[in-house]
């Protein structure tokens, strides 16, 4: 079985995905706090993943557009 990891395949950037999940978790509701957050509801871990998925395909939707 093969392992799986949360770490970033670009270490470099791990600062500002922390900064893009705390942004993206205040504009859904939900505070977060340094550290860990496993008392946060699978509801709310969710709606912070999905929120962040929809935010970056539009990105990349617009870079392939030519707009930011």
């Amino acid at each position: 079985m093969a392992s799986r990891s949360n770490r970033n395949l670009v270490p470099e950037a791990k600062a500002a995905m922390d900064q893009f999940k705390t942004e993206t978790a205040n504009e859904v509701g939900v505070t977060l706090k340094q550290g860990y957050n496993g008392d946060i509801t699978a509801r709310q871990a969710g709606s912070i993943g999905g929120q962040m998925v929809k935010k970056m395909i539009q990105s990349y939707e617009n870079q392939l557009k030519g707009t930011k």
